[in-house]
């Protein structure tokens, strides 16, 4: 393969050995495209999820609402997604869920991993709903094609490009791990311009974990899956999509802040 990372660190060494280049490449379009799809449909039910709540949570009669939200009328079901202690278990069910699929990938059947991956776009669709509250619809649909059209572009980078981007993740986790610590400070502090600072770093970190990610799993495929296959190949392919899904929700969200309009 023309465009192949010959100095790339595989965890699989060199096990892929001399497979025929035509087999490698199909395969790896085949690999990919997979990845791409199980990503798409995951987005497609985390939206759908999100707008189905939201539209349960609302109502347009102030005198069948139980509290208020912003601008917005809620419902019994409102209250509870949004206002109640309840609205932590949404909040928190996603992060579970990557710590399930994660610990225990490697002992799953294929179709129960990806049964997995069905319910966390759910559950992340429940916890994501409130940004229908908070920004206006049209500059939601806005910023998600912004994120699409740019994360696309990464991708492709990482992708097509003859840069050896592996010593990039050890940089870019440590800039993951400054994200989190700060965005934990800034729920006690609730400082405008701290949440800026973390917006902006968070979109320029997951742009590169966008591109590393896809580096890594086209780099993985090559030197190990198209030699294994098979139920191996499908469970990786689900973790793939896991971890570009992440990175577009990611990308979204912090757009959103940076460039949503409130509601």
């Amino acid at each position: 393969m023309s465009d192949l990372d010959r100095n790339y660190a595989s965890p699989f060494g060199r096990a892929a050995g001399r497979i025929d280049t035509a087999t490698v490449d199909a395969g790896l379009r085949a690999y990919m495209l997979r990845i791409y799809n199980y990503m798409t449909i995951g987005l497609a039910i985390t939206g759908l999820a999100a707008l189905g709540v939201y539209m349960a949570a609302v109502t347009a009669d102030p005198s069948a609402a139980v509290a208020k939200f912003g601008n917005a009328y809620l419902t019994q079901f409102g209250y509870a997604m949004f206002v109640s202690p309840l609205k932590w278990l949404f909040i928190l069910a996603p992060l579970v869920m990557v710590f399930v699929i994660s610990a225990g990938i490697n002992r799953l059947q294929p179709a129960t991993a990806q049964l997995l991956f069905w319910v966390f776009s759910a559950l992340m669709g429940l916890s994501l709903s409130s940004i229908f509250l908070v920004y206006t619809h049209t500059s939601i649909v806005r910023v998600f094609f912004i994120t699409a059209a740019t994360f696309g572009a990464l991708s492709l980078y990482g992708y097509t490009t003859k840069r050896d981007m592996s010593g990039m993740g050890s940089f870019l986790f440590m800039g993951l791990i400054g994200i989190i610590i700060a965005s934990l400070v800034n729920l006690f502090l609730a400082s405008s311009a701290l949440q800026f600072i973390v917006s902006v770093v968070g979109v320029l970190v997951f742009a590169g974990l966008t591109a590393w990610d896809t580096q890594r799993l086209k780099n993985d495929y090559i030197y190990g899956y198209a030699s294994q296959g098979g139920a191996i190949a499908e469970r990786a392919a689900i973790t793939g999509a896991l971890s570009l899904y992440l990175n577009f929700i990611n990308l979204f969200t912090l757009l959103l802040q940076l460039l949503g309009q409130r509601d």
